[in-house]
């Protein structure tokens, strides 16, 4: 796992990232969810997403068993 240095500059924290993970732009967006901490380009947000998709294989969820749906009266 790769890792960046913390440092401090009166309130603000900073992240110093190595050359292979810096973002184009001059701002990001940054969202916690628990203890992560995940910055997104501004630029091109949904960029990340796009490209995942190329991580699923072609068969995903073929095979998947659905559940019947259940029926049920009005109110």
């Amino acid at each position: 796992m790769n890792t960046a240095k913390l440092t401090t500059d009166g309130t603000y924290q900073i992240v110093i990232l190595p050359k292979n993970f810096q973002l184009t732009g001059t701002e990001i967006y940054i969202k916690k969810i628990g203890s992560a901490i995940v910055l997104i380009a501004k630029d091109n947000p949904w960029q990340s997403l796009i490209e995942s998709l190329d991580n699923f294989f072609d068969d995903f969820m073929t095979t998947r068993d659905q559940l019947v749906i259940d029926t049920r009266e009005n109110f």
